[in-house]
């Protein structure tokens, strides 16, 4: 059994697959060629945004977002720390300092109200109810990067009110979350600037790295564009920036331009098949909870219990692949040892991550395989 059956879905577009890379291959364009300019307007359609930046990964995507808004050091950045390391990583590479915030217990996004009270600790000069990295002292609060985890989107109706009132930009890291909706409006068009990711497993994925930036701002979008190719201004040897080798293959957005032609009804397949899931397991385990205003694009089903590896290893022994995101959270890895944050910092993050696994999620599970899974799942 697959963890992702991406078998299944290129069976049913492998023509167009072929297709689409047959042309590029005819064209001779493998760089910035004319599927990426497709790719793009197609994208910020379907989001509802002006502009749509494709690029080399959604690390890059998040990194040309934060070179935008000129972060550097003496800035504090503040994001969570349940979460893949890219979204802190990008913040370090550029000489900010990632101010970890704790999440919800029930979504496992980024907590507003725990948002506030970080940003109040940094403007104040510390605080002995909030903790805060290492020299924090005289950091200058810049932006916030909320999470978009497993598929759902975080409150960014609360986040952007308290990041307008602070005076902070909001970048939407929707790298699990593209096809998800909060408020009737999509995904990666929920703050100042959206990035997603096209890594193979997620819900739109290509068959490498790739990923987007997207944003309503003319000028935000001007300089990702001078950032993805090395701060280039009229030509590529005309820099007027710093910026970085930041460009989408065109064999790539050729591959996710077929994909994204059946992406829509994925997305309602990957709802039928998570509404199962909660279904069969609510009994056993603490299935994903999913705000009423939310419509997750489900990129993992995660679940929690005290007894995950007894679980892991009964489904293990049948065959059924599991995995853990985010056994450590990002305060207590050995990258960011340097901010100092001590074990108990974050006791929903660290809760979270002792008892989170995710199971097989993809568009095209049968009815029968998850019900061996749970059957599995209870015996255990």
């Amino acid at each position: 059994m697959q963890f992702i059956d991406l078998k299944k879905q290129q069976e049913r577009i492998r023509e167009k697959i072929e297709s689409g890379i047959r042309k590029v291959l005819d064209s001779g364009q493998y760089i910035m060629g004319a599927e990426i300019k497709e790719l793009e307007k197609k994208l910020a359609e379907y989001v509802g945004v002006k502009k749509a930046i494709g690029c080399a990964s959604g690390t890059d995507a998040l990194l040309m977002a934060l070179m935008a808004y000129e972060v550097g050091p003496g800035d504090a950045v503040f994001t969570t720390p349940f979460t893949f390391v890219a979204t802190a990583e990008v913040i370090s590479l550029l000489g900010a300092t990632p101010v970890f915030v704790d999440i919800e217990p029930d979504t496992y996004n980024i907590d507003p109200e725990k948002l506030e009270q970080a940003i109040l600790a940094v403007e104040n000069g510390g605080s002995l109810e909030y903790p805060l990295p290492i020299g924090a002292d005289g950091l200058i609060p810049k932006g916030v990067i909320p999470v978009d985890l497993f598929g759902q989107t975080a409150d960014y109706a609360k986040i952007n009110d308290i990041a307008e009132k602070h005076g902070l930009f909001v970048i939407e890291d929707a790298c699990q979350s593209f096809g998800a909706e909060y408020k009737n409006k999509k995904a990666c068009s929920l703050a100042d600037i959206a990035c997603t990711s096209f890594f193979p497993a997620k819900p739109l994925g290509c068959y490498g790295d790739g990923g987007m930036v997207f944003t309503d701002d003319d000028e935000l979008a001007k300089k990702m564009i001078s950032i993805r190719v090395h701060g280039s201004g009229s030509d590529k040897y005309d820099n007027i920036r710093l910026g970085i080798n930041g460009r989408l293959d065109t064999i790539q957005a050729a591959i996710l331009l077929a994909k994204f032609e059946i992406f829509p009804e994925e997305i309602e397949l990957r709802q039928t098949a998570a509404d199962r899931y909660s279904k069969l397991l609510k009994e056993d385990v603490t299935v994903p909870f999913v705000a009423g205003e939310c419509k997750s694009a489900w990129a993992q089903y995660s679940i929690l219990s005290e007894n995950r590896d007894g679980i892991i290893d009964k489904l293990k022994s049948e065959g059924i692949p599991t995995a853990i995101y985010y056994p450590i959270p990002l305060h207590l890895q050995g990258a960011y040892r340097y901010l100092g944050y001590p074990k108990g910092s974050f006791p929903v993050s660290e809760k979270i991550a002792g008892q989170v696994f995710s199971i097989p999620m993809h568009p095209y599970l049968r009815e029968e395989e998850q019900e061996n899974i749970a059957r599995l799942l209870s015996e255990a």
